[in-house]
């Protein structure tokens, strides 16, 4: 139908005539709204544009460039004959196409969509400030004082040929007063880590926004971006070469990373996921299918399918309670700790893999980093802001460096990443849940230190963990012929290693559980209660700070696993079942990274300090001794203090000396001359 009128009036007749399903003018009645809104910009279905006209849909998807301006005309006179004031305020209308018939990959854009209209998904990893661009710009000639008003266009600004009043053709003046501006902002999304094929790096383009879509989406969320392709020129010493950058001039923007968007399912996938769920053993199989290639480690899977399906984010009027779930793996070389990283990865919806070595705190959170060229400063998302919302994996997350470490504290607890540096100050979302993985200092966990003695994480860090796994790598006959036989039918590509439920359909499952938001009952609270202060109760001990089993944090973890197990099973409420096998786990993981070796008492101190409860009773007893003494003398000599302690304390010549050199080391005690001690304040 276009091909036998004007564009302009084929689009003007779609504005007027096209009706929805409830028999509405959909788009005159936009116009209205934008009127009484104050907006600038009209969105057109391009559903509803191709079941109206196809020619004129497929001519717009073929020179989306050369035809928005005609229709950007169209809606101001639409504007004009109903608000002629409005319409002369607003300096732009935008026509602004979503919803293509087809999406295009990022990877595939090339020579053949130049000047196309395309759709595409991708992540926001860099964003400019925003700067104002000229459309309109009024040059004064300098002769006879004219003015002359030319629209730009393209890369460059585009000066007058000659003056229209006087023929003059140089050193025309900018006048901005008169000229018309609009924002602008220049981003990079790149390819979304789903969408990447196996051993690919990511594809990253250029786009710029433009007007009222500016600052609409920052570093890190995921968006569904309509617009058409240009060229954008390259310059080498010679001028302009042959070679061309691809840019995207940005036409409509869908944030969808504020929210977690999840796998798009068929009737067939959820008819495939309710039969999984009415299988009773469906937990069992779906902790069989995480990593199936790793023999044992049942307990570590089970956390690690937690960890996947996450509890329920709660928003309350002054705290955000965060549902997702960090677990920290620690130990011996060889025994699949990276296997398991790689798998969450990729059996997550969204999951990211990164490591510790070489990552530096801008490349886990964000960075400012000038933009070449311009010099202007630009935000860049890094490892936990993409995994917004997903599964952040950190291999050796001990071998990061010191100053670095520090990124992760925000992230972990606020689950905000803030950012202030060359003028942009920011915070961004960073709500994964991270599966972490460390390796002992000295090679292999030793069982006689504290956890915070074995890797070099601080305990800040740690504390961060809803749970924390020790894998050692012990020789034990029985279990090292089952690994054999398991590893060695692995080569022979036997049923050894098959999943129950294959990673794709694991995928499916857990997107799918997610969207279940499971309630806690009273039989739960009860539960959960009576550990906690039975766990609790043990630490009161004769008026002694005696070690302290778990604490608050410990019981906002149980309530996190066990919706998650709930989520699992596709319930609506979490049970007494779910309720006792999360306790079974969290003692499990207290049970090996909690203890205190020299009373056998669980100790959450341990994690939070670095220091199990009763070695800081000993400490304080010292630092008692020390105070009294030099209340006394003015400073302590070392055999009066080892003599003190031995008749007042009962402790030891050799583990007084032990306890001095921890306060010497923490710095809360010093040595002003040798054999005589002072306390630091």
């Amino acid at each position: 139908m276009a091909r036998q009128e004007s564009f302009e009036e084929a689009f003007t007749r779609f504005i007027e005539d096209f009706m929805n399903d409830q028999e509405d003018f959909k788009y005159d009645h936009a116009i209205s709204e934008m009127i009484v809104k104050g907006t600038k910009s009209i969105v057109i279905d391009f559903t509803d544009l191709y079941s109206f006209d196809m020619d004129l849909a497929q001519a717009i998807l073929d020179d989306p460039e050369g035809l928005t301006p005609i229709f950007n005309s169209v809606i101001r006179g639409k504007l004009r004959t109903r608000d002629p004031i409005y319409a002369e305020s607003v300096k732009r209308i935008n026509v602004r196409f979503k919803s293509l018939p087809s999406e295009t990959q990022l990877r595939r854009i090339g020579a053949d969509h130049i000047g196309k209209l395309v759709m595409i998904n991708g992540i926001i990893v860099r964003a400019s400030s925003i700067t104002p661009l000229i459309i309109r710009a009024t040059f004064r000639c300098p002769v006879c004082g004219e003015l002359n008003h030319i629209e730009q266009s393209g890369q460059n600004l585009s000066k007058p040929q000659k003056c229209l009043a006087c023929d003059n053709r140089k050193n025309f003046e900018l006048v901005p007063k008169e000229s018309v501006f609009i924002d602008n902002q220049k981003v990079t999304i790149q390819e979304r880590p789903e969408d990447l094929p196996p051993g690919q790096l990511p594809r990253s383009i250029h786009v710029d926004l433009s007007d009222d879509i500016v600052d609409i989406a920052r570093p890190g969320d995921r968006i569904k971006l309509t617009g058409y392709i240009r060229l954008l020129p390259r310059y080498g010493r010679g001028g302009e070469m042959r070679n061309f950058d691809l840019l995207i001039e940005a036409s409509y923007v869908d944030v969808s990373g504020r929210e977690m968007e999840l796998m798009e399912l068929t009737p067939e996938d959820r008819e495939m996921i309710e039969e999984l769920s009415e299988d009773p053993f469906i937990f069992e199989k779906l902790m069989s299918s995480i990593a199936p290639s790793i023999y044992g480690h049942e307990h570590i899977k089970e956390a690690t399918l937690y960890l996947l399906l996450g509890g329920v984010h709660k928003d309350l009027q002054d705290v955000r309670i965060r549902g997702d779930i960090n677990v920290l793996l620690v130990g011996d070389p060889g025994t699949g700790k990276s296997q398991i990283l790689n798998f969450a990865a990729k059996a997550a919806p969204r999951g990211l893999l990164t490591t510790g070595r070489g990552s530096t705190a801008a490349g886990l959170t964000a960075a400012v980093v000038k933009e070449g060229g311009t010099g202007n400063f630009i935000l860049e998302a890094g490892a936990l802001v993409l995994a917004d919302k997903g599964v952040c994996c950190i291999d050796e997350i001990d071998k990061m460096r010191e100053e670095d470490r520090g990124a992760i504290h925000p992230a972990m607890e606020q689950q905000k990443v803030p950012i202030a540096k060359g003028g942009i100050v920011a915070t961004l979302n960073a709500r994964a849940s991270i599966l972490a993985a460390a390796n002992p200092a000295l090679g292999r966990y030793n069982p006689y230190q504290t956890i915070a003695q074995n890797i070099t994480l601080p305990v800040t860090i740690l504390s961060r963990f809803d749970l924390i796994f020790i894998l050692k790598d012990q020789p034990d006959q029985q279990r090292d012929t089952d690994m054999a036989e398991h590893i060695l039918g692995l080569h022979k590509l036997s049923s050894h290693g098959m999943p129950m439920i294959d990673i794709q359909n694991l995928r499916k499952y857990i997107s799918f559980a997610k969207k279940v938001k499971p309630i806690i009952t009273d039989e739960v609270i009860e539960r959960l209660r009576d550990f906690y202060v039975k766990m609790r109760s043990a630490s009161m001990d004769g008026g002694e700070a005696s070690a302290v089993a778990i604490t608050a944090r410990q019981l906002e973890s149980l309530v996190r696993l066990a919706e998650a197990r709930a989520r699992a099973h596709l319930r609506e409420e979490i049970s007494v079942e779910d309720a006792e096998a999360v306790i079974n786990l969290m003692q499990k993981s207290l049970e090996q990274v909690g203890i205190d070796i020299t009373t056998g008492e669980i100790d959450i101190d341990i994690l939070y300090t670095g220091k199990p409860r009763s070695l800081q009773n000993q400490l304080q007893k010292v630092l008692q001794v020390i105070t009294e003494m030099e209340r006394i003398s003015g400073s302590v000599r070392d055999d009066d203090l080892y003599e003190a302690l031995q008749g007042d304390h009962n402790i030891p010549r050799s583990e007084a000396a032990r306890l001095i050199s921890v306060l010497v080391k923490d710095g809360t005690i010093y040595s002003p001359r040798p054999g005589y001690y002072k306390r630091t304040s």
